[in-house]
């Protein structure tokens, strides 16, 4: 397993990546976790861990910019199990389901795009490309019926007998 990236925050709350050798951004930060980075940030003076910090700082971010994931009441609940005998229980409970609900969003943007293909454009292509055919054939059928049944009609006549 590779060591995780360090990130030094100085006092001035400025990051810097010591991978890179560059200061960054707090935007930057969520970039790796999107992205999936071992990472974590250390208080360039001391050493002390502040990666919980830093991720709370992001969400705390996010929640105030466009639409909130965390509800109050949510918040206000999670903040009542702080001191609380299940604390630590609850910090599991949340970590188990938070991992159970991945796995199954991954099962299902899987199943998802085995069933309407790679892309969803894959998929209009294949209807498109199915209708034009669809279309085509029905053109022949129609055109080959209209020439069978005008020279059917003659032939038929002819083969009637004549009754009076």
């Amino acid at each position: 397993m590779t060591k995780p990236r360090v990130i030094k925050k100085y006092p001035n709350r400025r990051l810097y990546d010591t991978d890179i050798s560059s200061y960054i951004t707090i935007e930057d930060v969520r970039q790796l976790i999107v992205d999936g980075e071992d990472f974590e940030v250390r208080d360039a003076k001391t050493g002390e861990d502040l990666t919980r910090q830093v991720l709370l700082q992001i969400i705390a971010e996010h929640e105030q910019d466009g639409q909130p994931m965390l509800s109050t009441q949510l918040l206000s609940q999670l903040i009542r199990f702080y001191g609380d005998s299940l604390q630590g229980f609850m910090g599991t409970y949340l970590e188990r389901s938070m991992q159970t609900f991945l796995e199954q969003q991954s099962q299902f943007r899987q199943q998802m795009g085995n069933m309407l293909g790679q892309t969803p454009w894959a998929m209009v292509n294949q209807l498109t490309e199915r209708n034009l055919e669809l279309w085509q054939e029905f053109q022949q059928n129609l055109i080959g019926g209209l020439g069978r049944s005008a020279s059917a009609k003659p032939k038929e006549t002819a083969d009637k007998p004549r009754g009076k």
